[in-house]
């Protein structure tokens, strides 16, 4: 049976349509890979690049988009509503078939090494963390870009490959293992970020809310709205339909209604099923009910 592991590189740059570009052919060219899908977001200056195929040509794609990243992206000169802390910002790898975690953690392992070769710090976290307090993203990412440098003089933060200097171009990137999470966003019929960031603390796990649910508040200052901007790290524990609904009742009792949804990136079909059964109220929904499921090898 084929070997697929998947990749979605998140990479500092949403805006510029050159420098997408530029990154994008050198991920198209790579032999062997399927490139899912690229997403790129204005508000959150922002790509993110998912793409699978056997271990070794994934990370082949991986350390090919991450060089054409660094000689693209400056991030002394970036902004965005997205939190950040490199130009090749996070790099998970995702074991979809006949591909074990310990294989996962292994290239995962060995793009850090490469990256850190190039002059960035790298930290790993997830399932290929090297200390507790860096398995969460959002430990890690903590100061954002502005204040990396000054968090890196600290030696509880040395990075686990590459310098123990922050390099002001490329800053920093945290790569690992992780489940296959749902990336879904929110939009808030609102420019009321205030009220976003009630909602994101009230529904994501470190303010008391979904286990498996980590969501921000942003600002989408072109479209005049606020974006509840979440990963479902574990879908199964905290389904779609759950978060959808609480958000939009939190959110009738600010007054303000849900403008739309989005799911950024590749989604697991699985993940849908929950979307079937509580939005059509068929409780009895099997997967294999779904005619393309007979088409996967």
């Amino acid at each position: 049976m084929r070997k697929v592991l998947l990749c979605e590189m998140n990479i500092s740059e949403g805006t510029d349509a050159g420098k997408i570009a530029a990154i994008t052919g050198v991920l198209e060219k790579v032999p062997g890979l399927v490139v899912l899908d690229i997403n790129s977001n204005s508000d959150h200056n922002r790509t993110v690049y998912t793409f699978m195929g056997n271990p070794s040509d994934v990370l082949e794609g991986a350390m090919r988009v991450t060089d054409a990243a660094l000689e693209q992206i400056d991030m002394t000169n970036h902004k965005g509503s997205h939190p950040r802390m490199g130009a090749v910002d996070v790099v998970p790898f995702v074991p979809i078939r006949n591909v074990s975690q310990e294989e996962a953690i292994e290239t995962a392992r060995a793009y850090g090494r490469f990256l850190g070769g190039r002059g960035v710090p790298v930290y790993f976290y997830e399932e290929a963390a090297l200390r507790p307090e860096r398995k969460i993203l959002v430990n890690i990412r903590k100061g954002q870009y502005e204040g990396f440098a000054e968090k890196m003089k600290d030696p509880a933060w040395a990075p686990d490959e590459g310098p123990a200097v922050f390099p002001e171009r490329w800053g920093a990137t945290v790569t690992g293992v992780r489940f296959s999470l749902v990336a879904f966003n929110v939009n808030l019929r609102t420019d009321d970020l205030e009220i976003g960031k009630a909602i994101a603390r009230a529904v994501r796990f470190s303010g008391g809310g979904f286990h498996s649910v980590r969501a921000i508040a942003l600002p989408l200052e072109e479209r005049h709205q606020v974006q509840v901007s979440m990963n479902l790290v574990n879908y199964k524990m905290t389904p779609i339909p759950i978060v959808l609904e609480t958000i939009k009742a939190l959110a009738e009792s600010y007054g303000v209604t849900v403008g739309n949804a989005e799911l950024v990136g590749p989604v697991p079909l699985d993940a849908l099923r929950d979307v079937v059964t509580h939005y059509l109220r068929v409780h009895d929904f099997n997967m294999e009910q779904i005619i393309e499921t007979k088409l996967i090898d």
